[in-house]
């Protein structure tokens, strides 16, 4: 409320201390009155006649004849009165017929009479009976203007002006409030004839109530017409019908309450104190429309503004013009803010509907009358005026009269529209609508600059902000995207210069560490992120001015925190430095915007670029800038840019320079030093070419970071910090701003870094490290090789030389890392720079260097120190790098290197240009002393060391890699010669060559050139072997050296431990065979090595071969020691082995043949050996890519692939012998015998006799099994790791290149296995992933998904071979007797024929529909095999339909074969499966006891179909499964019979059961309801769900049903079977008959029949409140009169009667529901009998009332529901009956002294004597108003169901009712002074519980 509690003190509702006269009730007045004439006969006489008049009322009323007849008896025998008795008998019954006479369906002839009885009586009975009979007689009557014609108008406003206009304002002040709601509808047509005699009557009763005031104990008195204009004002609030007829006569009697052609000289805002209110002088008129609650002219005003029709819209936007000028003292004073907000925003919101009248009206009040005279005026070209308001508040008429419509509209409306705005948006409304109406709003206000442009500075970052907000909050991205784009619109018509000026405050606000408008530096900085972001910034003007400016600002902004930081050390705190982070992140997207053409529009000279030029001062950039924004308003047209484009470039790049410097020196974090660097290189990219700077003080910062960084051991500089300096390093180098000169003083120390980011036990950064040092190369002159020599030295930082040469071979792996990712990274650059080159492509020139990388510039050094190291086996160096050779998958890039180093001896260069036939048959030559012996000897040596440690991989490189063009170089041939040959060539060549033996010098050196080429020769050409040393049986002696080398830290000793010991192993082997064959077994070398994926396809069970039998012959008698397979798992899982793990496998792989008839006792141990250890590295790989920053040494994603290549091995050699062994056992079968049914039962017989073999094979398979499955799980585990969507794909973005390198290379891996498992073993993989499927539906984090997708991606799951697998898995699981043995399961999975089948209805889903094709025929054979036996399926046959379905969808999509057989086929399959389905299993375990009971039916929490368990009965899953199926009936069967033969299947054995249930309906479920619902939507099986919900809504159980299924389901059943079945309302009320008293009232049975009698009609009641409820809007419009007739019947009900009066309840559940599905419109003729029974209802419940019996308490409770309902509703012709029940008026809330209620409510609970303190619903904390007036309250009803469930009826009078009666009043008030909306779902909510609650149904 608006004023003080010390002003007008608010009364509690009702005052405890009065007291009033009994009786209470008008009734029971009315009664005692009859009672005082009733010994008088001739009264007897006169009340038998009326009686008997109103008798004809209920039994010959059928036509409107009747009614008049009625009236006519009626009117006679009330003029047969006595001459002494001037009363009315059974006045309340005459008056409820004359206002049921009064329905507007009857004629006006009717109403005539009526309105002629009426007059009548008041004639009769005078004024002074009228006065306290008024309640009884003018609800009846208030309604009439509403449906008269004009022959009925004068009557009845004649009645009014001769009898009710007479009464004294004492009576007629409760009624005030109904009379102008009578009246109004005679104002609605200002043309007619009775519009004029009705305003005069309306002004009579202004001028009766004038001489009554509002008179308060603590109050004078005030203006005389304040109660009429306070309850014309709430009439107007309530009723939108009437409101045209109110507006009418506000516009002729509305006082003006200011002029509008003058100015107010108080603005907005001040808040008056209390003698300030005082000294405010009104007018006498004005002061009554204000007084005492100025709140409710506001609230009418916004009623009228936010009505529907245009209209009424326009005409009170005219009253405000005209009579309610913004400048107003009422509207500046008196109102509250609040309200004065609400009134501007409710007319703002006009804005939204777009009409040009409305918008000129609003535009009128906002901007108020055109200024008197010429003044100076506001332009948009000239100079701004200054404001008229002065600094304390006020504004002079002076200054006023000289004042612009904007400066207005500042002084008196902006406050108020920006609040209420900014209200508006903090509401936090989560629908798109709601949450993007003020932006429209806004948008709209931006028509009217002189409106929108005050508006928007105000209220610009409030709609930002909440349009930020909303993103984290909003239901979907759709909703989020809505709101954006009306964001989006409204920000584009926003000025560039203003919304730059906000950015700017942002920042300003956020770099000084304040808060601007509730904002936090970091939430300022997120929402200029936010807005730069989403929203669109390409104006020009932004592009050339504001953003640049706004991008200068900023980073002199970070620029000044360097020298705060040297001032005070602990500046760049936690805080501090989030925003710097925030605002760099900032700065570096501005800056990326401006445009380059803007900038190099501008011509800047050298020193413009200079970072240490001196430039303006920071302080004096951030005052021009801030100038611009705040006193310009960033207005181009009126201002310039302070800086034009030459000077914001050059502060842009000496700021950014400073910052990059600045964050240098700082010990910082990579991210912002990243972002200084994009700025930097940014805005250097972008600015045009210039001449070399002078940036020694940027190379200083360079140096001195790189080189202090450089000193720590590791270094401490990260790998991010590392990346960002050498990219600023060549962008500042390409674009002149370093020099060639320092560039290169900087490589060595960048190189040092990049080196320790190259550790193999680092894997983290690899692919980035090696990117940047090749963009460092190419930042450096070409040809320039200082990257080169830096590597080159790191290399041989820590060797050590001499006698004992120390070479680690750290050195060698972080080369080999650099090697590999350069070829990873530019292989594609590599191969185009080093194609062979014809003689004409090799005289055209040189290649394009930025398109082909020269591969040797940086590796070429550095590899042949590598390559060195294997002339000295001592070191460890050597070992690695022999292993990596072997390994190279890019040794051809490595041969071109030492072949282009060969080719640089001019004596082998000229004489191998021949072709190489014609080089072998050279002879002798003379080698000169120029000659580069040196240089060949050394590559001749290299090479030789190289072959000498070759595998087969290397030599088959060497014969198929083709030549280089390098050198002069070329052949006449057109074939391409082969590195092989060529080597062979160089090596005759140089054999070739001679000295004179003369001089020693060179003689020595051609000799160590002989030897060398020799050495190299002898290795091409031969392989030596030695087998004699067989009998010395090294091998235990070497196995338990590789033991103690296990726990040792040398790991590459190993190596050479395993070539020996894998010689004596072959040896051993050798000569058990006795033979040797050098061509069988290649010599051990440490090469990798796989199984070939052929060898595994050809030993798969789907293609066996015989071949392998005498493959696998070679079963020696001595296999390996026992001591072999622990030293294999002490190898796999000790750490000294991981270095050398390839040599191990390749060990492994040449063990495993020696292992032929022992493989299956070591295949376990190894497998789980080799699997633990995959997991191992496989974590720890992966806890490393998680974690920030530098990780610690673990395994590489080599590790892994080297374990499964192991893994793989043992494998393919296990099923292998497998397969030979099985072959070998079927093979003991005559091919000759017979196969059919006596042969099976013979072969049964005799199975036995061959146990061993059999049971021996079976074990060796088993253990097959089981290492698939391992192996399996352990490839999945691996091949989802990183697939997007799961648990474990998050990893540190820093190495985001490297984490994606290491898991596609192990997915390619394990891809590769699966395929090469599936081929082998395809049903016992299936089935692994099964599992791993059904254990990820129960417990992530595997997501199920995943297992779908991994056998989409192999090549050997095809759904051709998939699906008839799953096949073979169910039949082993339900009739494995049924299945050849070769596609039996071994049942070594944990998993069930039902999670089979679910995986196969899950895989079907994902299927294309084209995949259809090919697994046709196996689908149509396995459902038919189950069909031909379905019992041993039983379990599984719900899915089985559900896969059936699923196949009748996707096979509609398609167009293969013969469609229309296929699809008749697959219908009469679904039809056979569908009645096996419920064949196998009936529905009738429904009725299991077991079945739980609702422990709480009015538990509102929803049921969702998919919250299921995952081990859920049968009964629920067929359930969900038809549920499913149903909508696709159709598709399915094609044919309608069919589809109806399966619904009337489905109903059968579904619903019907279920429904007859004894346990109906505690059996119900949602899914059976959604199986009804959805067959109600099948064509033409109307017959079959309409009977099926007849007969469960007419069951007595129906009503307990839970709640939450009635509102999820049942309510939308009952709506599709009302639009079905027009006649289900005629049946239901055929059922209700009228209450009789014959033959019931004697005997024994008397009292049964009686309670049957009520019970039959409760539910019938209830039953059509329920179908009321369901039904659409007005469903029932057709039926009210029935059911007037019926509530009407039913009402005269007495407590001894059948049905007996118990029913009242469920008349006003009825009543209720049709208050809330109805149109109220339709239901005027119910309002009079309403009204009466809820008078009677009410007065009940107080002491001696003769209606005590009829009532009992939760009939009176439901009375109170429906008048609680009714208030909150407010239906327009029931508001006239309001005051009878509660005071609707003032006098509710601000009351007389002297005041005594009338309404019925507020006398009952006076007469209860009910205090305050003892109230116990409590919906309100503090002042009632206050509470009602929050704008975001709903209007619900009082008595909430929650406060009434549970309460025993002799309880409820103390704990629900007196609490009820004394709230309601002042409750009802409230509820209509907020303004709220209905909240209709919680008043349906109420009666549904009421419906339901079968506690209150008499027991049958």
């Amino acid at each position: 409320m608006a004023l003080e509690p010390k002003s007008l003190p608010r009364s509690i509702s009702p005052s405890s201390t009065t007291k009033y006269e009994r009786p209470v009730s008008i009734l029971s007045r009315a009664r005692v009155e009859e009672e005082s004439y009733r010994k008088d006969k001739g009264y007897r006489r006169y009340a038998a006649s009326v009686e008997r008049a109103l008798l004809v009322f209920d039994t010959a009323l059928h036509e409107w004849a009747d009614y008049i007849s009625f009236l006519g008896r009626l009117l006679k025998a009330l003029q047969g009165h006595p001459a002494k008795i001037s009363v009315v008998p059974v006045k309340a019954d005459v008056a409820r017929r004359l206002a049921q006479c009064l329905n507007p369906a009857l004629p006006s002839g009717v109403h005539q009479k009526t309105i002629e009885i009426y007059d009548y009586i008041f004639s009769l009975i005078g004024s002074e009976v009228l006065r306290h009979d008024l309640p009884l007689y003018f609800p009846g009557l208030s309604s009439t203007l509403t449906f008269a014609s004009l022959s009925v108008r004068p009557s009845f406003l004649s009645l009014i002006e001769k009898h009710v206009l007479s009464l004294p304002p004492s009576v007629l002040r409760p009624a005030l409030k109904a009379v102008i709601l009578a009246l109004l509808p005679g104002l609605e047509e200002e043309t007619s004839e009775d519009f004029g005699r009705t305003l005069d009557v309306l002004n009579g009763f202004r001028s009766v109530m004038r001489t009554t005031k509002i008179v308060s104990a603590n109050v004078e008195a005030s203006s005389d017409d304040q109660y009429f204009w306070q309850s014309f004002f709430l009439a107007s609030l309530t009723s939108s019908s009437r409101r045209s007829g109110a507006l009418a006569f506000l516009i002729r009697s509305f006082p003006t309450l200011g002029d509008p052609q003058s100015r107010s000289h108080t603005i907005v805002g001040e808040e008056i104190s209390g003698s300030e209110y005082r000294k405010t002088n009104l007018p006498p008129e004005v002061e009554s429309v204000v007084s005492p609650e100025p709140g409710l002219l506001i609230r009418c005003l916004v009623a009228g503004l936010s009505d529907e029709q245009l209209l009424i819209q326009r005409g009170f936007l005219d009253l405000l013009v005209t009579k309610a000028p913004l400048h107003s003292s009422v509207l500046q004073e008196r109102v509250s803010k609040n309200d004065l907000e609400r009134l501007v925003i409710a007319a703002a919101g006009i804005v939204s509907r777009r009409d040009t009248s409305l918008n000129r009206r609003l535009w009128a009040w906002f901007l108020g009358p055109e200024p008197v005279g010429k003044f100076e005026t506001d332009s948009v070209q000239g100079s701004p005026v200054s404001s008229p308001v002065r600094s304390d508040g006020t504004v002079t008429p002076t200054e006023l009269a000289g004042s612009s419509q904007t400066h207005y509209f500042e002084a008196y409306g902006l406050r108020a529209l920006v609040q209420g705005l900014r209200h508006m948006i903090l509401r936090n409304s989560q629908t798109p609508l709601q949450r993007a109406k003020p932006f429209r709003i806004c948008l709209s206000l931006m028509d009217r600059w002189e409106v929108g442009s005050l508006v928007v500075p105000e209220i610009f970052l409030t709609i930002i902000d909440s349009v930020r907000q909303y993103k984290d909050i909003a239901e979907s991205v759709d909703a989020f995207n809505e709101v954006l784009r009306s964001a989006s619109v409204f920000f584009d018509g926003v000025e560039s210069g203003h919304i730059w000026g906000e950015i700017h405050g942002l920042l300003s606000a956020a770099m000084d560490g304040e808060s601007i408008k509730q904002l936090s530096p970091i939430k300022c900085l997120d929402l200029v992120q936010f807005v730069v972001k989403n929203f669109s910034l390409q104006e020009e003007e932004m592009l050339e001015c504001h953003i640049p400016l706004v991008a200068v600002a900023l980073v002199t902004k970070i620029a000044q925190y360097d020298g705060k930081l040297h001032q005070n050390t602990s500046f760049l705190n936690t805080n501090k430095s989030e925003v710097v982070s925030s605002a760099l992140t900032i700065a570096n997207q501005l800056i990326s915007m401006i445009p380059d053409r803007v900038i190099q529009r501008s011509s800047l000279s050298k020193e413009s670029f200079g970072l240490n030029d001196p430039s303006t001062l920071n302080d004096d950039v951030l005052s021009s800038i801030k100038m611009f924004y705040v006193q310009e308003q960033g207005n181009l047209s009126i201002s310039s840019s302070p800086y034009a484009v030459s000077q914001w470039s050059r502060l842009l790049l000496q700021h950014c320079g400073r910052i990059f410097i600045w964050l240098l020196n700082l010990q910082s974090s990579s991210s912002d030093l990243e972002s200084s660097i994009s700025m930097l290189t940014t805005i250097i990219r972008k600015l045009p070419t210039a001449s070399e700077p002078d940036t020694l003080e940027l190379f200083s910062a360079l140096e001195s970071k790189l080189i202090y960084q450089r000193t720590s051991d590791p270094p401490s500089l990260s790998h991010r910090s590392l990346c960002n300096i050498t990219r600023a390093v060549t962008i500042l180098h390409a674009h002149s701003h370093l020099s060639s000169t320092q560039v290169s003083q900087l490589v060595p120390s960048v190189v040092d870094h990049a080196w320790y980011h190259l550790a193999p036990t680092c894997p983290k950064y690899h692919v980035e490290t090696v990117r940047f040092l090749w963009q460092l190369q190419e930042a450096l002159p070409r040809g320039d090789r200082r990257v080169e020599a830096a590597i080159t030295a790191k290399m041989v930082e820590k060797d050590q030389f001499g006698t004992y040469s120390v070479r680690s071979a750290e050195a060698g792996m972080k080369f080999a890392i650099l090697w590999i990712q350069t070829h990873q990274l530019y292989g594609a650059h590599i191969e185009s720079s080093h194609v062979p080159q014809t003689p004409i492509a090799k005289s055209s020139g040189t290649q394009d260097p930025a398109k082909k990388l020269d591969y040797d510039i940086m590796l070429a050094k550095p590899l042949f120190l590598m390559l060195d190291a294997m002339a000295d086996p001592g070191t460890e160096l050597f070992v690695f790098v022999r292993s990596w050779i072997q390994n190279l998958p890019t040794v051809k890039r490595l041969f071109h290197i030492i072949l282009t180093k060969f080719f640089a001896c001019n004596f082998l260069r000229d004489r191998n240009s021949d072709p190489p036939s014609i080089a072998l048959r050279r002879y002798q030559y003379n080698l000169k002393d120029t000659d580069d012996l040196e240089d060949a000897i050394y590559c001749f040596q290299t090479i030789s060391n190289l072959l000498r440690w070759s595998q087969d991989s290397v030599w088959a490189t060497l014969s198929r890699a083709e030549v280089f063009s390098m050198g002069n170089l070329e052949y006449d041939s057109p074939d391409q010669a082969s590195v092989q040959t060529i080597v062979a060539n160089l090596c005759i060549t140089a054999i070739h060559g001679i000295y004179d033996t003369a001089e020693p010098a060179p003689f020595l050196r051609t000799t160590t050139l002989h030897r060398t080429a020799l050495s190299v020769l002898h290795q091409i050409l031969s392989n030596p072997y030695a087998v004699a040393l067989a009998e010395l049986e090294l091998e235990d002696i070497l196995i338990q050296r590789l033991l103690s080398t296990l726990q040792g830290s040398d790991s590459f000793i190993q190596i050479e431990l395993l070539e020996c010991l894998f010689d004596s192993l072959k040896l051993r082997s050798l000569r058990a065979t006795g033979s040797a064959s050098t061509d069988s077994n290649p010599p051990f070398a440490l090469a990798h090595h796989r199984a070939p994926s052929k060898e595994i396809l050809q030993n798969s069970r789907l293609s066996l071969n015989t071949d392998r039998s005498e493959k696998d012959n070679s079963t020696g008698p001595f296999p390996p020691p026992p001591q072999l397979v622990k030293c294999f798992q002490a190898a796999f899982s000790s750490p000294a082995a991981r270095p050398v793990l390839d040599s191990w496998v390749t060990f492994l792989a040449g063990c495993l043949p020696l292992y032929a008839g022992t493989i299956f006792q070591v295949l376990l141990p190894l497998v789980e050996s080799l699997c633990t250890q995959i997991t191992v590295a496989f974590d720890g790989l992966k806890e490393a890519f998680i974690m920030s920053g530098s990780a610690g040494p673990t395994d590489s994603d080599v590790t892994v692939i080297t374990l499964l290549d192991a893994l793989e091995m043992l494998l393919a050699t296990g099923h292998d012998r497998l397969m030979n062994d099985e072959l070998k056992d079927t093979s003991v079968k005559s091919p000759e015998q017979s196969q059919g049914f006596l042969s099976t039962m013979v072969s049964g017989v005799f199975a036995s006799e061959n146990p061993l073999i059999r049971s021996a094979t079976a074990n060796d398979r088993l253990t097959i099994i089981l290492t698939f499955q391992d192996t399996v799980k352990i490839c999945f585990a691996i091949w989802s790791w990183g697939v997007a969507g799961s648990t474990d794909a998050y990893h540190d973005p820093a190495s985001s290149a490297s984490c994606t390198y290491s898991s596609r290379r192990m997915r390619s891996r394990v891809r590769k296995i699966l395929e090469h498992l599936f081929r082998a073993e395809p049903l016992e993989c299936l089935e692994t992933l099964v599992e791993i499927w059904r254990r990820a539906k129960i417990a992530p984090p595997k997501s199920p998904a995943s297992v779908i997708a991994l056998l989409g991606n192999l090549d050997g799951s095809r759904p051709r071979f998939t699906v008839p697998a799953i096949f073979n898995a169910v039949y082993s699981r339900t009739s494995p007797n049924a299945l050849d043995p070769l596609r039996k399961s071994s049942l070594t999975s944990e998993l069930a024929d039902t999670d089979v089948m679910n995986f196969l209805v899950e895989y079907a889903t994902s299927l294309e529909d084209d995949a259809m094709d090919e697994i046709w025929t196996d689908c149509m054979t396995f459902i038919k095999d189950v069909l031909s036996n379905p019992f041993p399926h039983r379990q599984t046959l719900p899915k089985l339909l559900e896969f059936t379905a699923i196949l009748g969808t996707k096979v509609d999509n398609t167009n293969f074969g013969e469609q229309r057989r296929m699809r008749r086929e697959l219908a009469d399959l679904f039809m056979r499966v569908l009645t096996a389905t419920f064949t196998a299993k009936p529905m009738g375990f429904a009725q299991d006891t077991s079945v739980p009971a609702v422990k709480d039916r009015f538990e509102t929490t929803k049921h969702s179909l998919g919250s299921q368990a995952p081990t859920a009965t049968r009964a629920d899953d067929i359930i969900s499964i038809l549920v499913n199926i149903i909508p696709n009936m159709p598709t399915i069967l094609v044919d309608s019979d069919r589809v109806l033969a399966a619904a009337t299947s489905i109903s059968a054995h579904v619903i019907v059961p279920t429904l007859k249930s004894k346990l109906f309906p505690e059996n119900l479920s949602k899914g059976t309801l959604d199986i009804l619902y959805r067959m109600s939507r099948l064509p033409n099986t109307q017959k079959l769900w309409k009977k099926d919900i007849s007969d469960a809504f007419n069951d007595p159980r129906f009503l307990g049903t839970s709640l939450s299924l009635v509102t999820s389901n049942w309510l939308q059943l009952l709506r599709q079977w009302t639009l079905s079945d027009k006649d289900r309302m005629p049946e239901l009320l055929s059922r209700l008959s009228a209450p009789t008293a014959a033959g019931i009232v004697f005997g024994v049975g008397a009292q049964s029949a009686r309670l049957e009698g009520d019970r039959r009609a409760q539910l019938n009641l209830r039953r059509t409140s329920l179908l009321i409820l369901a039904a659409a809007d007005d469903a029932f419009t057709a039926n009210l009169p029935s059911i007037h007739e019926k509530i009407s019947e039913l009402l005269a009900a007495t407590s001894a009667s059948s049905p007996s009066s118990l029913t009242r309840a469920e008349i006003f559940m009825l009543i209720r529901a049709l208050a809330l599905k109805t149109n109220h419109a339709h239901l005027s003729p119910l309002w009079p009998l309403v009204s009466a029974e809820l008078q009677a209802a009410i007065a009940s419940v107080l002491p001696n009332e003769a209606t005590s019996n009829t009532y009992n308490m939760y009939s009176v409770l439901q009375a109170c529901k429906l008048l609680d309902l009714l208030l909150v509703l407010a239906p327009d012709d029931f508001q006239l009956h309001d005051w009878l029940f509660v005071t609707d008026t003032i006098d509710a809330v601000y009351r007389p002294a002297s005041f005594q209620p009338i309404a019925l409510i507020d006398q009952v609970s006076n007469e209860l004597n009910t205090l305050a303190s003892t109230l116990t619903i409590t919906h309100h904390e503090g002042t009632p108003a206050d509470v009602a007036s929050k704008e975001e309250a709903r209007k619900k009803p009082l008595l909430n169901y929650k406060d009434t469930r549970g309460v025993k009826q002799d309880q409820l009078l103390r704990k629900v009712l007196r609490p009820f009666f004394s709230q309601l009043s002042i409750y009802a008030f409230e509820s209509t002074y907020g303004m709220g909306s209905v909240d209709w779902e919680e008043c349906k909510q109420g009666v549904l519980v009421d419906l339901f609650d079968e506690e209150t149904i008499v027991a049958g």
